[in-house]
């Protein structure tokens, strides 16, 4: 049953399966085993990154296609909910019509991009993607009747999904059961339904003619594959997937902006993701971006508390200054390419 609903992808590695039962569980549980606003919300943005990261790996890790216009297709699915909100009202129909106008608007871009730009050498791929991606961002950002421009946009979501609404007057171990609690478990069971879709696209038949093409292109052309067809669809689910992950993201914060949604900085971390969990692997999403966002969050934290500690020490206080925690990400994420250059789930899978 388990590997059925794994589509026969098993982790093949009993370190890799203990830490993913880890996350899972405490994804499951984050507002009950982490209970303050912080660490659910930061559960909630691992939920959301692992589908983004997971989106862009089928394209980069399975079908060998570089693009930098994944964040565009975020944010149309980000601004799709945002957009139906504010003209629609706070019901489930705005986000149901945000969500699939998202999807559709990320879905035909992606086609068209494909279509016009993926006979094209990789690298000039990459740069197409990336001048639409830089051109959109612009056009959002002078936009603002439309989007709100660099200050973007704050709606309402169904008072169903906001703390205001209170589901039981006691509270659950600890935790009131309200409508924040409900928008939590929303993002996390979409998250994982996508997830699971994503890991059976890319176990199917499909997703085997995606790798051979990513191995040598030329020779699944000369066996009768149309390689631009199948990187065409490759590019369209990924979008698809990275609007729906915009979407969600966008019902959980109830705010969008360039800088939440299309900044180049995003990308740059998705990439970082990719390659900490590992490229080809949907389960390198989810390390990658557990690993990313949990530092990213708290890493700050952890070097002032260090640095408080050895005060008294000689250069050590000075090293571990908070504001140098850029600094330290930039160093475990060589670190990390150093000693896992195939990823955490590349490495223990080869252990295992």
């Amino acid at each position: 049953m388990l590997t059925r609903l794994l589509s026969g992808d098993t982790p093949r590695s009993l370190p890799l399966t203990l830490i993913l039962l880890a996350i899972l569980v405490s994804l499951a549980l984050a507002p009950f085993l982490f209970p303050g606003t912080r660490s659910v919300d930061t559960a909630a943005r691992i939920c959301v990154f692992i589908v983004l990261v997971a989106s862009y790996d089928l394209m980069l890790g399975y079908a060998g296609i570089v693009s930098f216009a994944h964040t565009m297709f975020f944010g149309m699915g980000a601004y799709g909910v945002a957009l139906a909100s504010i003209h629609m009202g706070r019901g489930f129909d705005a986000l149901i019509v945000g969500t699939l106008a998202g999807g559709i608007a990320a879905a035909a871009l992606a086609l068209v991009i494909g279509l016009f730009s993926l006979r094209v050498r990789a690298i000039f791929f990459a740069m197409i993607t990336l001048a639409v991606a830089s051109a959109v961002a612009v056009l959002v950002s002078q936009l603002s009747g439309l989007t709100g421009g660099e200050d973007g946009l704050n709606y309402k979501i169904p008072r169903a999904l906001t703390s205001a609404q209170k589901y039981m007057d006691e509270k659950l171990f600890g935790v009131r059961v309200n409508g924040k609690l409900l928008n939590y478990y929303l993002v996390f069971a979409c998250s994982t339904l996508l997830f699971l879709l994503l890991l059976r696209i890319v176990n199917s038949p499909f997703g085997r003619v995606l790798q051979s093409i990513r191995e040598n292109d030329f020779r699944a052309e000369a066996i009768g594959y149309r390689v631009v067809y199948y990187r065409t669809a490759a590019t369209c689910l990924s979008a698809v997937a990275a609007a729906l992950a915009g979407s969600l993201y966008a019902i959980w914060l109830r705010y969008v902006g360039p800088d939440t949604t299309l900044s180049f900085e995003i990308m740059v971390d998705i990439l970082l993701m990719v390659v900490i969990g590992g490229m080809g692997t949907m389960y390198g999403a989810v390390i990658g971006a557990t690993l990313f966002i949990v530092a990213q969050n708290y890493l700050q934290t952890l070097m002032g508390a260090a640095a408080e500690g050895l005060e008294g020490v000689p250069v050590l206080p000075l090293l571990l200054n908070p504001d140098r925690w850029l600094l330290w990400l930039g160093v475990l994420f060589v670190l990390s390419v150093y000693f896992f250059p195939t990823g955490v789930v590349g490495r223990l899978r080869g252990r295992g």
